[in-house]
């Protein structure tokens, strides 16, 4: 998750990141922040909490200029402080830089001990602080230089906005796991992990950021840089921007996420044909997927459970506590509607199962005849090293409990996922580009492992 805004030659830049980072509140909810260059230094402002609590207009007007990034956390490295809220700002031989990182590295550990080593000085717990050392480290062999060997060593996800100066930098990882797209607004250039902040701020969405690549931008406009061999690499998209993470009105790796997750529940339509009173979704996850599974079969969409849209996204709370209790502020089923009816549910994942527990639960204490449950993508069975937060085996019921044995315990009639088939259908030309580690357990790259204690539980 993360989700980064850049803003390259646009007076205000600031106030157009606050918005570009309003569209992408739901990527991280935990903090916020905005760096910017105000013609001489660098000047930065971040905090804990929503877009709408960290920034006012009165902190916006200390932060001038025309270049600026900005950045909302959602936590995998690093825990939920103040310190680890990005971007992340540094002044070294006369030059301030501030970094804003989406993704995760899998050999952070290793490179953060080299370089203690060395006698570098860390101020937080997050991998992206790792980038930031590598780059400064060869910083005095010019900027690009720095980035391309910072990206020789890096191993994993990575989408990165860094602000030196009057310049601005967009570097992707080459397999390609989190998005980033560039555009153009009032002759100036924007970068955001999601086109949904283009269309709110009025950007003409150019292209994306391609993996591997190093985009500079400054006054004389964006150039490209491609530090790896010309050989071309295997791309790994994390196909959870489309079953869950993403906005449906962004294009995600140049293709519609409303179209996909519609594309899902058509797939689950033709693998497991059900008849009832109606579909209904868990909102919001799993209403396209219900929308395309409704189409599909001629049943009637129904809303049976009504959301709260003043609580947060639960799959991002970090504590179990907050999570639990979020579910059963969330959701609130519509009891005389459901009263009586078989009803066919759509949600778009099943992770830990504690969640979809107690949705069910409320759904049968409102009076539901049968409940058949379909999910709109194959069981989680393997841990993500690449930015989702469910690191541990452990953690995923589906790692050690059949179908079956799942749907004993959600207590329901039918249990049923969507195919890997299913899912790589519903990419279309995509099928061959995506990352599926968490399904299948094959790892695009090697992980480290040297500081997990959970590795037995996913070797």
């Amino acid at each position: 998750m993360c989700g980064l805004v850049g803003i390259y030659g646009v007076p205000e830049a600031s106030k157009y990141i606050y918005f570009g980072l309003y569209s992408l509140q739901h990527r991280g909810q935990e903090g916020a922040g905005i760096a910017c260059f105000d013609g001489k230094k660098i000047r930065e402002y971040k905090n804990l909490g929503l877009v709408s609590e960290v920034f006012n207009e009165k902190i916006l007007q200390e932060l001038p200029g025309e270049i600026a990034i900005g950045h909302v956390r959602y936590s995998t490295t690093g825990s939920s402080t103040l310190q680890n809220v990005q971007p992340f700002c540094v002044t070294f031989a006369r030059k301030t830089l501030a970094l804003a990182h989406n993704g995760n590295l899998v050999n952070a550990h290793t490179l953060r001990c080299e370089l203690e080593e060395e006698g570098h000085i860390f101020q937080t717990t997050m991998d992206s602080e790792v980038i930031m050392h590598l780059v400064v480290k060869y910083l005095r062999e010019g900027l690009v230089t720095a980035i391309s060997k910072a990206m020789q060593r890096i191993k994993g996800a990575y989408s990165v906005l860094l602000l030196c100066d009057n310049v601005l930098v967009a570097f992707r990882d080459p397999w390609g796991f989190r998005p980033l797209a560039l555009g153009m607004i009032n002759g100036g250039y924007a970068l955001a992990s999601e086109t949904c902040a283009f269309d709110l701020l009025g950007v003409e969405y150019l292209r994306d950021v391609a993996p591997g690549e190093i985009l500079v931008i400054d006054e004389n406009g964006p150039k490209s840089y491609f530090p790896f061999e010309k050989e071309p690499q295997p791309l790994a998209h994390c196909i959870f921007e489309f079953i869950y993470f993403a906005r449906p009105d962004s294009l995600i790796f140049q293709k519609n996420v409303y179209t996909v997750r519609k594309n899902l529940g058509f797939n689950l339509y033709k693998e497991c044909p059900l008849s009832g009173a109606f579909i209904m979704p868990f909102p919001d996850s799993g209403t396209y997927a219900a929308l395309g599974y409704a189409q599909a079969s001629g049943l009637p969409l129904e809303f049976g459970v009504i959301r709260n849209h003043y609580i947060g996204r639960t799959f991002i709370q970090p504590s179990e506590k907050l999570r639990d209790l979020s579910v059963k502020m969330k959701l609130n089923p519509v009891k005389d509607f459901i009263r009586g009816k078989e009803v066919i549910v759509i949600d778009d994942s099943l992770v830990r199962g504690t969640t979809s527990k107690n949705r069910i639960k409320s759904i049968k204490l409102a009076g539901a005849k049968k409940i058949h449950f379909l999910i709109s993508c194959p069981p989680l069975r393997y841990p993500c090293f690449f930015g989702i937060d469910f690191p541990q085996a452990k953690e995923l019921i589906a790692a050690k409990h059949s179908v079956e044995e799942i749907r004993k315990f959600l207590d329901i009639d039918t249990l049923y996922y969507l195919s890997l088939e299913g899912l790589l259908d519903s990419v279309g030309d995509l099928r061959d580009k995506v990352c599926l580690a968490c399904f299948t357990g094959n790892y695009p790259l090697e992980v480290d492992f040297s500081f997990r204690k959970d590795i037995t539980e996913i070797k």
